[in-house]
């Protein structure tokens, strides 16, 4: 019985991956990677927030999007590198608060 089960769980892990790689396939296929160009407009996406850092639930009517802006400068995309690591510098501070 535990050797039955034991397939019948490899048969469904099979399957599983399966369809997760048709579905990655899938959605790779029909990706369009953005570019934009300098005079381009692009709308802003915005998540409205109440306080500090709170965002609110979306509802219907609330808004996603600004106005169109134009796009003055294009700018790259960050790859991360070790040598742009900044290390940290202790800071030592009087009783009274006040920086040394």
């Amino acid at each position: 019985m535990i050797t039955e089960t034991t397939e019948q769980v490899k048969k469904i892990r099979d399957r599983m991956l399966t369809a997760q790689s048709r579905q990655k396939s899938y959605a790779n296929q029909r990706q369009k990677p953005l570019e934009f160009e300098e005079g381009n407009h692009a709308f802003l996406k915005v998540t409205p927030t109440t306080g500090v850092d709170r965002a609110i639930k979306t509802k219907k009517l609330n808004p996603q999007y600004i106005s169109p802006f134009q796009i003055l400068e294009r700018l790259w995309k960050y790859t991360p590198d070790a040598s742009h690591v900044l290390e940290l510098e202790s800071v030592q501070l009087k009783e009274d608060l006040a920086l040394w």
